[in-house]
């Protein structure tokens, strides 16, 4: 058996996100390849050959990949998908964005978010916000499959894979890059964080989240809201935290007014050690936090803040 994991990588470089996907598709087993697409991947490529488990590298280096468009991804991945049994992405914006396309080009469905192999044609993925797994069993030939990266651990980079250069598929010509606004900032992304400290609807606005700011430097943590504190305009849409944000899954998950809706549980509730502040007793945070604090937010968290400066 042969499986293509896309790899998640930008212009800096490749996205941890792929060691879990690669992770994956170790518990498929079979003959690895890794598929770098982009522009001036070299260094991108390297990174690549040396992931634990990855028998090939391929590169695809065109400006047509720079910016990751869904649509010429698609094509690059179908011009070579007739060597391969399983296709894998990560669950990332990115991978949920090209793989329905290589799927639907196949003819194939899509396998979406496993966290566990369970045989070579059968998969468990979480359905109902998580509230209930799923065993799913396919008999397509070829099988299209997204990753929940917080399921799988990372693999190990000590690896020496070749690296090939494979043809460009070219434009499809369906879409266009206008522009991207991103945010910068000097803490860890989100999802690759060891501790997220969030805030929801209880910050009462985004000018309260600098009370976070100052307790994630000292923790070097990421700072992450629930999708109430992102639609009430607090935070930009990047930092939502939930079934319809980004799934994290650190060591250290900090939850400062929020109520624990089942959307926002979705998204982090296989985190290591979780711990909730908020001053409603039955908050339904509560039920999947290690530790609780019922209190104030705006006297908990300068107490917490002064501590940490100890």
């Amino acid at each position: 058996m042969a499986i293509l994991v896309l790899a998640e990588n930008d212009a800096a470089g490749l996205k941890p996100a792929t060691l879990n996907a690669v992770a994956a598709a170790k518990a498929i087993g079979g003959d690895i390849h890794v598929l770098v697409a982009g522009e001036g991947v070299a260094a991108t490529a390297a990174e690549a050959a040396k992931i634990d488990g990855v028998a090939k590298v391929l590169t695809a280096d065109d400006a047509v990949y720079a910016n990751r468009l869904a649509e010429p991804l698609a094509a690059l991945v179908v011009s070579i998908a007739g060597a391969y049994d399983y296709i894998v992405a990560p669950a990332t914006t990115s991978g949920k964005n090209v793989t329905p396309r290589i799927a639907a080009l196949l003819d194939v469905a899509q396998i979406s978010e496993i966290v566990k192999v369970v045989s070579g044609d059968t998969f468990v993925r979480p359905i109902y916000a998580g509230n209930a797994l799923a065993t799913v069993q396919s008999s397509d030939a070829k099988k299209v499959i997204t990753v929940r990266t917080t399921a799988f651990p990372a693999v190990g980079t000590s690896g020496s894979a070749p690296v090939e250069a494979v043809a460009s598929a070219g434009n499809p010509g369906l879409s266009s890059f206008v522009g991207a606004e991103l945010s910068k900032s000097e803490r860890p992304e989100l999802t690759a964080a060891r501790i997220v400290i969030s805030g929801g609807r209880g910050m009462q606005s985004g000018d309260n989240f600098h009370l976070l700011d100052k307790i994630a430097d000292k923790l070097g943590a990421a700072v992450g809201a629930s999708r109430a504190a992102v639609d009430a305009g607090f935070v930009p849409n990047d930092y939502q935290v939930g079934q319809t944000g980004k799934i994290v899954a650190p060591e250290l998950y900090v939850a400062v007014g929020i109520s624990g809706a089942i959307q926002h549980l979705a998204g982090m509730k296989d985190s290591k050690v979780i711990v909730a502040i908020n001053k409603d007793e039955e908050a339904p945070i509560f039920q999947v936090a290690d530790y609780g604090l019922v209190a104030d937010l705006f006297k908990a968290l300068p107490e917490l803040e002064a501590e940490l400066s100890k």
